[in-house]
C-alpha cells in the first residue's frame, strides 16, 4: 500500500461484495427481487462505490436508503436503478425526488396531500411525473408505519384516489428475525399478509413490489419472500446476529481494516501504560504503538481486551485506546520491527479477527462498528487483487 495509507486503510474487497450478493439470490425464490440496502455510506463500506459495482450485477433490482440525501447522492454520481427511501422524508425534498424516479416510504396522511402538490409545481415546469411510494406497514417495530387494520386501509384508500401518486410498493420490517424463536416474526409475516389482503378485496389495488424479508428473513425464512428481499449487512459478509445460521449462505466478509506499527519500545516492570495507567507492566516488556484510536472508529472498549494481529499472530492491547493510538504487546514476536503491518479487522496467516468479534469484546455490535468507521480512514476498493479506487475524505476535498 502506498506510504500515505501506512497509517490506516480499510480495504473493500469487491469481489467478496459480488460473491455475496450471488449466494443470497441463490438463497431467494426464483423471481423474487433483490434490493440492496446501502444506508448510512453502505454500512461503513462506502455507498457509491458499492452501489456502482452492484449496479452490474442483474441479482441486483435495486438499492433501500434511509434519507433523502443519501439517494439523492447515489443519483448524482449515477447510479440509475431503483432507490427506494426507507426512512420518512422531509417535504422539501419533494420534488427533485419524484424528478429523480426515487420511491419514498408513506405512511402520513400530510405526505400525501404535500405529494400532490409537488407533482403539480413539476407538472407547471413541465416535468410530468407521479410520486412513486411504497406503503410502510408497522406490524411489530412500533416505529414508523401505518397499522394493518381497518385504518390503515382508510390510509391506503385515500392514497390510492390520489391522482398525482404510484402505489408501487407495500412494505414491513421484521423486529425480531435474527432470533432463534421465529414465532413472532410469523405473526408479523401473517398480519402483514392478512393487510395485503384485505386492501385487494377491499380496493382492488394490487401491489407491484411487496416486501418484508430483512437480511435474517432471507437466510432463515426463504418461504417468506414476497415480490423483494432487503438484503443489507450480509451484502457485506457481516453476521445480522450470533444466531442465524451460518450453514445456509456463504459469506466472506468484504472490509478488513490494516494499519502499521510507528514505533517500538522496551519497558520495565512496574510501567505504566496509557491513560490512567490501568495497565502496568509486572515483567520486562516489549510494546508497540499503533497509529489507530477512537478517533478512527476503533472501540474504546477494546482497551485492555481486544487483539490485533502482527506477522499473523494475536497480540493484546495494553491499557486504555486513545483517540488516535493504542499499544501492544509484542513481546513474543519474532524480528518485529517499525512499519510492520497490523491487521485490526481482518485475516493473516490462517488467524482472523471479526466485525462480530470485536462488538462482543467492546459492548457494541458489528452494524454499529461498520457504521461508526470514522471518514478519517481511507477506503480502498480492490478488485481481482487490485486497487480500482482510493477514497480518500481529505486528498478528494
Amino acid at each position: 500500500m502506498k506510504e500515505e495509507y501506512q497509517r490506516v486503510y480499510a480495504q473493500i474487497d469487491l469481489d467478496a461484495l459480488i460473491r455475496n450478493v450471488q449466494h443470497i439470490k441463490t438463497n431467494m425464490k426464483q423471481g423474487v427481487k433483490l434490493i440492496c440496502v446501502i444506508k448510512t455510506d453502505a454500512y461503513g463500506h462506502g455507498a457509491v462505490p458499492v452501489a456502482r459495482e452492484l449496479e452490474q450485477l442483474e441479482e441486483v433490482s435495486g438499492y433501500a436508503v434511509a434519507t433523502a440525501e443519501e439517494a439523492l447522492a447515489l443519483r448524482k454520481a449515477g447510479v440509475r436503478k431503483m432507490i427506494l427511501i426507507l426512512g420518512y422524508t422531509f417535504p422539501y425534498s419533494y420534488k427533485e425526488l419524484i424528478r429523480e424516479d426515487i420511491r419514498m416510504a408513506v405512511f402520513r396522511e400530510d405526505t400525501l396531500m404535500q405529494l400532490a402538490e409537488a407533482v403539480r409545481e413539476l407538472e407547471k415546469e413541465g416535468i410530468h411525473k407521479k410520486a412513486i411510494v411504497h406503503v410502510k406497514v408497522d406490524t411489530g417495530m412500533s416505529r414508523i408505519g401505518i397499522t394493518p387494520d381497518e385504518r390503515g386501509l382508510s390510509f391506503v384508500q385515500k392514497l390510492l384516489a390520489v391522482r398525482e401518486i404510484e402505489a408501487e410498493g407495500i412494505l414491513t420490517h421484521f423486529a425480531r428475525a435474527d432470533e432463534e424463536n421465529k414465532a413472532f416474526t410469523e405473526k408479523q409475516f401473517e398480519s402483514f399478509s392478512s393487510f395485503i389482503r384485505l386492501i385487494e378485496k377491499e380496493t382492488g389495488h394490487i401491489f407491484a413490489i411487496r416486501h418484508c424479508d430483512n437480511s435474517a428473513g432471507i437466510i432463515e425464512l426463504p418461504q417468506d419472500d414476497l415480490d423483494a428481499g432487503r438484503a443489507g449487512i450480509i451484502l457485506y459478509g457481516l453476521w445480522p446476529s450470533d444466531v442465524v445460521s451460518r450453514e445456509i449462505v456463504e459469506l466472506t466478509p468484504v472490509l478488513s481494516l490494516h494499519s502499521s506499527i510507528i514505533y517500538i519500545k522496551e519497558i520495565e516492570k512496574g510501567t505504566p501504560v496509557s491513560y490512567g495507567g490501568t495497565f502496568v507492566a509486572d515483567h520486562t516488556m516489549k510494546i508497540a504503538t499503533i497509529p489507530v484510536g477512537y478517533g478512527d472508529g476503533y472501540p474504546r472498549g477494546l482497551s485492555g481486551k481486544g487483539e490485533v494481529l502482527i506477522h499473523g499472530k494475536r497480540v493484546r492491547i495494553l491499557g486504555r485506546i486513545c483517540m488516535d493510538q493504542f499499544m501492544a504487546d509484542v513481546s513474543d514476536i519474532e524480528d518485529v520491527k517499525m512499519g510492520d503491518e497490523v491487521i485490526l479487522i481482518g485475516r493473516d496467516a490462517g488467524e482472523e479477527i471479526t466485525m462480530e468479534e470485536l462488538g462482543r469484546l467492546s459492548g457494541r455490535f458489528n452494524y454499529e462498528l461498520a457504521c461508526c468507521l470514522s471518514k478519517r480512514v481511507p477506503r480502498v476498493y480492490t478488485k481481482e487483487g487490485k486497487v480500482r479506487y482510493i477514497q480518500d475524505n481529505y486528498q478528494d476535498i
